[in-house]
């Protein structure tokens, strides 16, 4: 998949989003090491805390098909700035694909390509247990 197909799935995915409350829609493509493709979107709740983002949906409807390795994801918002994942987001793709990259579109379609080191440098993982 191109990045130009990856980052319209994405812009797609922000009309499932369930955001009633910040009316902030998300939509998010990752596309796993075989090249499959995962969609997510942001499913907000009243009580806030079982929220989840557009990022996490994506990534864990594809581990729970068994993929664990990540080469990029796609993250869509409505907004003309270039919304970077949350810190939960971000602790989640790095216990996968730590150098994965991460392509933040806007609502005009524009597009900042970073990877997730240089979003989360000193991420938590398994080296960091006791």
């Amino acid at each position: 998949m191109t990045i130009e197909e990856l980052c319209k799935t994405a812009m797609d995915m922000r009309e499932m989003a369930y955001a009633p409350y910040s009316h902030f829609r998300v939509g998010a493509a990752v596309e796993c090491g075989d090249g499959t493709v995962f969609t997510g979107c942001n499913i907000e709740n009243a009580a806030y805390g079982p929220t989840n983002c557009a990022e996490r949906t994506a990534i864990f409807k594809a581990v729970s098909e068994g993929r664990r390795s990540f080469r990029r994801i796609a993250v869509a918002s409505d907004t003309e700035s270039f919304t970077a994942p949350c810190g939960v987001c971000r602790q989640v793709m790095a216990e996968f694909s730590p150098d994965m990259d991460v392509i933040m579109v806007n609502c005009k379609g524009e597009t900042k390509t970073v990877n997730l080191r240089s979003l989360f440098p000193f991420g938590f993982d398994s080296s960091s247990l006791l």
